[in-house]
């Protein structure tokens, strides 16, 4: 019997983390940012690689998306803050960061 593990739900308290199996590298073929986990490539726009290098673990998801918001001043605050969370959500689900 396979035991289930519990869905980590973000918060604006939580710490996100890339786990140890998942790192960030770039592609000088494609000239693009490469996000590896084992047997698989994610290929991350932007405003996502934007998002994974701030889930250093110390960073609260309230932190990331202050600085996202002033860092894409033309941006409301209320929308980054859904897209954030939408995005750290669907990666912890994928076991991609840790909360």
């Amino acid at each position: 019997m396979t035991a289930l593990r519990e869905r980590a739900i973000v918060s604006l308290r939580s710490a996100p983390l890339l786990p140890r199996h998942v790192r960030i590298r770039y592609d000088p073929v494609r000239q693009a940012f490469a996000v590896l986990s084992p047997e698989k490539v994610f290929w991350p726009n932007e405003i996502s690689l934007d998002i994974l290098r701030r889930c250093d673990g110390q960073s609260s998801v309230e932190r990331i998306i202050a600085d996202l918001a002033a860092d894409y001043d033309a941006a409301d605050p209320q929308d980054v803050a859904a897209d954030v969370i939408a995005f750290l959500q669907e990666w912890s689900d994928k076991l991609l960061v840790k909360l």
